[in-house]
């Protein structure tokens, strides 16, 4: 088995005075209540625990102990791609632009007709927007491109189902009157499932997919804190996988304890739902490592309480959960630590050599939170007959001066194109990039 090692983020003045004084109160013990904090000193004493070996799907993998390093911020400045430059791609691949000009293009959705939507939404300052792009004569290129809706909500999952066009936003599950080939979402869209909005305000997306059967809706949503910083009671429904009904009805909890899952996609020679996780922050540089994994029905994955099966996070040493750690899943594909690894989908079709055939292609949007850049770039899976094997590189270049901290772009959404090609879709430059064969 291989070994992998991660090192691895009275007067009415005065009533006015009490009421702000036993306001500010109130909200100290409730932010004393809900911190989850560790001393120095304890940090110190954890920090020399030495190494933790877990087991994952590819191999073994040693983790670092909790604070062996410092949490530290690192952003990243977006500049412009030079005209002579664009990702990096393995030998025997092209890549191209293949639609530009976007507001954040964050995930990529391929209809069952081949039309293809982007959802154009972010933190901050969002588009709330989607846009149709059609290559009406099959040859790769975009000949058409439309509008298909304005004034969302910080959009981000889509789905095609029956006669209805699915759209996730931040506060709930949409549905519109659709017909196959329209270039304009008309009428009025209804709210199927309500979703909370509150919270980490880097936990808004919202993904959705159906399943083989096409009678089910899973609806990944991510985590309202870091680790349950702000009470578990803002929890409720929260890192997780839903599963409802096309109506919205029967919702139960697939799989809860995920921090914050947003790609999904179904493993195409088991059949098992997968998905990727981006992991919690301020135990170091090299905790927690993001992972992809399959998602077993009633799941519990660790989060807010511990990471990779029973580690238990030290800031929840006053009230481990003992009974939930001990049952925790050790997720399967560790991705590196801070890297956002967001984007996946499975690569099915038949246009690539045959060792990328049913692999999984990961989008990892970036570090923020690691004294060194992780992330930037897609990563590679593969698998054989339906088991993971260790990740590589495959589309890279999104770093321009790790020392300057400057980067082209940040990918997200990966997406198979009807032609066979991969889509690309590079957050912060406005980009949709495409990777052909040879």
């Amino acid at each position: 088995m291989r070994y992998v090692r991660l090192w691895l983020n009275f007067p009415e003045k005065i009533i006015m005075k009490k009421i702000l004084y036993i306001a500010m109160f109130s909200g100290l013990i409730l932010g004393c209540k809900n911190e989850k904090s560790v001393s120095e000193d304890t940090k110190e004493e954890l920090a020399d625990n030495g190494l933790t070996t877990v087991e994952t799907a590819i191999g073994p993998m040693e983790l670092v102990a909790p604070f062996a390093s410092e949490s530290v911020t690192k952003n990243s400045e977006v500049i412009e791609w030079p005209e002579d430059k664009m990702p990096i791609a393995p030998e025997g691949f092209t890549v191209s632009r293949f639609a530009d000009g976007f507001e954040h293009p964050r995930w990529t959705y391929v209809a069952p007709n081949k039309d293809i939507f982007v959802a154009e939404a972010n933190t901050k300052n969002s588009a709330d927007r989607i846009t149709m792009l059609r290559d009406a004569n099959n040859d790769g290129e975009v000949d058409e491109r439309h509008i298909f809706i304005e004034g969302l909500n910080q959009n981000f999952g889509m789905l095609v189902l029956d006669n209805f066009f699915y759209i996730a936003n931040t506060d709930g599950l949409y549905r519109y009157p659709y017909k196959e080939g329209q270039t304009k979402l008309e009428g009025e869209g209804e709210k199927i499932v309500e979703l909370s909005a509150s919270g980490y305000n880097n936990h808004w997306t919202r993904n959705i997919i159906t399943n083989k059967e096409r009678n089910k809706v899973y609806i990944s949503v991510g985590s309202a804190s870091n680790v349950g910083d702000q009470g578990m009671e803002k929890e409720e429904r929260r890192a997780n996988i839903l599963e409802v009904n096309p109506d919205g009805s029967g919702e139960i909890v697939y799989a809860n304890g995920l921090r914050n899952p947003v790609g999904m996609d179904w493993n195409p020679v088991t059949g098992d739902l997968w998905t990727a996780v981006n992991e919690r922050d301020k135990l170091g540089n090299n905790l927690v490592p993001d992972y992809i994994t399959s998602v077993k029905k009633g799941g519990w994955y660790g989060w807010p309480y511990s990471y990779y099966g029973n580690i238990n996070d030290p800031r929840w040493k006053d009230e481990p959960h003992q009974d939930l750690v001990d049952k925790s899943i050790v997720p399967d594909v560790p991705m590196g630590s801070h890297t956002a690894s967001l984007g996946l989908t499975f690569y099915t079709a038949d246009t690539f050599p045959s060792t990328y055939k049913n692999g999984a292609f990961v989008g990892q949007h970036g570090s923020w939170n690691r004294a060194e850049f992780a992330g930037y770039k897609v990563m590679f899976v593969p698998f054989e007959n339906g088991t993971p094997q260790q990740p590589e590189d495959f589309l890279t270049g999104f770093i321009a001066d790790e020392e300057a901290g400057k980067v082209y772009g940040r990918p997200v959404g990966v997406a198979v194109a009807p032609d066979g090609s991969l889509l690309v879709n590079d957050d912060d430059s406005g980009i949709i990039w495409k990777v052909a064969a040879k």
